[in-house]
């Protein structure tokens, strides 16, 4: 069976690897028709995802077919269309038995921490399956990143007309406004990438975009579309260590910050006495819920969420170790890479 190793950061190499076992008590095997790359394989490519070990199989954002599954699952059958919910949780700890599943103190990611779905047939537990009738292989494998996106938004417990700063316009942040806008939140994009945020104007329908400049600019450019007033929610997708020392300067008082974006560097808060003068909430978002994903397959099916601007660049898998460094380039302009399987 073919599948794609990252031996190292760099460093792809195809394997042929044996065939998984059949299911064993609560499995399901699935077959992999598309692989979603993202900001997380990015950063394991460059050694820079503080999470990833070597070597991996890379692979978490899935479409996926069922075609087997043990005789004690009842959730998925041979021939459904499944999303998969890449976070394996002991279902023992103390943050699982709260509810908590995205932050299990035994938590592996597919693809991260232990081997994922760059292959070609893989076997997993059938509860991490999400069905749909009606999306598409392409659509099932987006729906990971929309759930980092749409629980990062309920991490600052956005509410209707609150003004939301997103901060990075790539993947992650795209998936922040999707829900920003359904939570009826006015969106504020920031990034560096003028490109970026001309997609966010014209194809998300965001109303204010700031190009990154400078601090003083930024902060003039807020106050302007708040009446001064700033964001009452930033969520900061960057990655970067200095945008996100900075970002509790565009907190309203009362304000939510939320991080969903990592980073191996310190964070220094250049503005730590702001932090208590507007009492201000920090929050950490990793990972997403279950419910999320239903939450999300039922949105697409409504079309209350569009994912067709989202698939910019496809790779055959047998073509992908040579597309993979192309992507990382900002001038390929893409927003999502996706990798087939048939």
């Amino acid at each position: 069976m073919k599948a794609i190793q990252l031996e190292k950061p760099g460093h792809f190499r195809p394997l042929d690897i044996p065939e998984p076992a059949p299911p064993g008590p609560g499995e399901a095997l699935v077959r992999i028709h598309r692989i979603g790359i993202c900001g997380t394989d990015y950063g394991g490519f460059l050694g820079k995802m503080p999470f990833f070990t070597y070597p991996r199989i890379p692979g978490h954002e899935l479409g996926v077919e069922v075609l087997a599954v043990a005789d004690d699952v009842t959730n998925v059958a041979p021939g459904d269309r499944c999303s998969v919910e890449p976070y394996i949780n002991c279902q023992h700890c103390y943050s699982c038995r709260r509810g908590l599943t995205n932050c299990c103190e035994a938590h592996k990611t597919l693809g991260v921490m232990c081997d994922g779905g760059m292959v070609e047939r893989y076997l997993i537990p059938a509860r991490k399956l999400h069905i749909s009738t009606r999306l598409t292989y392409d659509q099932l494998a987006l729906v990971e990143t929309l759930a980092i996106g749409c629980h990062a938004i309920d991490r600052g417990h956005l509410q209707p007309g609150e003004h939301v700063l997103i901060i990075g316009a790539g993947p992650i942040g795209l998936s922040a406004i999707e829900f920003a806008k359904v939570a009826g939140a006015k969106t504020i994009v920031l990034d560096i990438n003028e490109a970026r945020l001309d997609f966010c104007r014209t194809t998300m329908g965001v109303d204010h975009t700031i190009h990154a400049r400078g601090e003083a600019e930024i902060m003039t450019a807020l106050q302007a579309i708040t009446n001064g007033d700033l964001a009452d929610v930033v969520v900061d997708a960057t990655g970067s260590h200095k945008s996100m020392s900075s970002a509790l300067s565009y907190c309203a008082y009362g304000g939510r910050l939320v991080y969903v974006g990592i980073t191996q560097q310190e964070l220094s808060f250049l503005h730590a006495p702001v932090m208590h003068r507007r009492e201000l909430s920090i929050l950490a978002s990793r990972n997403a819920l279950s419910r999320d994903f239903t939450r999300i397959i039922h949105l697409i099916e409504e079309g209350k969420i569009n994912t067709h601007p989202w698939i910019t660049h496809h790779a055959k898998f047998d073509d992908m170790i040579a597309e993979f460094p192309t992507w990382l380039k900002p001038e390929s302009g893409v927003i999502k890479a996706v990798v087939q399987l048939d």
